[in-house]
């Protein structure tokens, strides 16, 4: 039986909640522990700005949708950004226990650097 896929728009910050970064992705998991292992790499704006801590995404059925809402998302003010964020985590709380389990997750990390 072949799986669906599924897409996810996300939001993550930083420890400070200053920085925020919106991507797209079809594996959020795999793609926050890649936004945690470039923490402090100046190549990239998540590494730049420690961004790994997930704070809201949505789900999509089909890639184009997602694209289009990561499109939307990234034209809006930081202040709608915020509100979006804070009408499903008022708190700005780290989802990413609750996404991925236990966090940092060490076993996947240490299985992804031996690759």
């Amino acid at each position: 039986m072949r799986r669906e896929h599924v897409y996810f728009v996300y939001i993550l910050t930083n420890y400070s909640k200053i920085a925020l970064y919106i991507g797209v992705t079809n594996n959020i998991e795999q793609r926050i522990i890649e936004h945690y292992l470039d923490r402090g790499k100046t190549a990239s704006f998540t590494g730049r700005y420690h961004c790994y801590w997930l704070v809201y995404y949505e789900e999509f059925k089909y890639i184009n949708d997602a694209i289009a809402r990561e499109k939307q998302l990234k034209r809006w003010s930081r202040t709608k950004k915020a509100e979006l964020i804070g009408s499903v985590n008022p708190n700005w709380n780290s989802l990413n226990d609750a996404l991925i389990g236990k966090w940092p997750p060490l076993d996947r990390l240490h299985r992804r650097n031996l690759k």
